[in-house]
């Protein structure tokens, strides 16, 4: 069993998000109360700070956050550092991915995310029903949410500082393909590439991930990878994970992601998992 840490990090989708996209009361509650007992608590999320508020309780609180796989950290919400993607890559990466006809979003900071309008009916066709069935309902729900109100549709490229590409298809096929140009393109302008599901990739500025903004994070409350834990499920928590001298990951995990971890939670991210193993673990 895990020694008990001083910090924890917790991974959002698939975590502590059920895959109807949201945190039960119970999870807020045992947040609190390890925080009453003096442990730090974090969010780290491949999720922009903006998209955070509306699937958590009301009174949701921890130390800070780390958004975007990495991009930003906030304590409340002040941000304590961002990174941003340079406007020539983006500009770039959206003429990619128009060749492709790739459904993207683009997230500034301090703005809603955007895509172009002349992109929009190709990106609203890769929603259509019926759901493909590999893609995750919470995923799915995101986008049809995303396609109806979220996305500002812009005649062109507004802002200067972006947090992170979102990129989605309906088809591992597509995606996959997608992902080999995003891959070609980085021989040329160096950025990170992640995956949170298999219909899904994001881009970040080149070296950030979870990891590196976990520890910016760290050094900003005087805390070490080495008492800190870390909770997750898919392939953008890897370096999380690896970061940590405590990785857990969840039940729902496949099987790679639980080959990283020291322990794995009993019950799924539907099943309050992330609550039941910091209840049982701590309390």
């Amino acid at each position: 069993m895990l020694q008990k840490p001083k910090a924890i990090f917790l991974d959002m989708d698939g975590t502590i998000l059920n895959h109807q996209n949201q945190v039960s009361v119970k999870t807020k509650e045992i947040i609190d109360d390890l925080r009453k007992d003096g442990l730090f608590v974090f969010i780290a999320t491949g999720r922009s700070f903006d998209e955070i508020e509306s699937v958590v309780p009301e009174g949701f609180k921890v130390d800070g956050y780390v958004t975007s796989n990495g991009m930003a950290g906030y304590i409340g919400k002040e941000p304590i550092f961002q990174h941003t993607l340079p406007l020539e890559l983006v500009e770039t990466i959206i003429k990619k991915a128009r060749e492709n006809k790739v459904y993207y979003e683009l997230f500034p900071y301090g703005d809603s995310r955007m895509t172009l309008s002349q992109d929009k009916e190709y990106v609203i066709q890769e929603i259509r029903e019926p759901k493909p069935e590999s893609v995750g309902i919470n995923e799915w729900l995101s986008r049809k949410e995303a396609i109806s109100r979220k996305i500002a549709w812009k005649d062109t490229i507004e802002g200067k500082e972006f947090s992170k590409f979102y990129f989605f298809a309906r088809t591992k096929e597509h995606i996959n393909q997608w992902k080999q140009v995003l891959e070609d393109l980085r021989k040329e302008i160096d950025f990170t590439a992640s995956t949170s599901s298999a219909h899904n990739v994001e881009v970040m500025v080149a070296n950030v991930n979870k990891a590196t903004g976990i520890k910016e994070m760290l050094e900003r409350f005087n805390l070490s990878a080495e008492e800190t834990m870390g909770i997750g499920d898919s392939d953008n928590d890897i370096q999380m994970l690896q970061f940590v001298s405590m990785p857990v990951a969840m039940q729902n995990a496949p099987d790679h992601i639980k080959e990283l971890a020291a322990e794995v939670t009993d019950l799924s991210c539907d099943e309050d998992g992330v609550c039941h193993f910091l209840t049982t673990r701590f309390k």
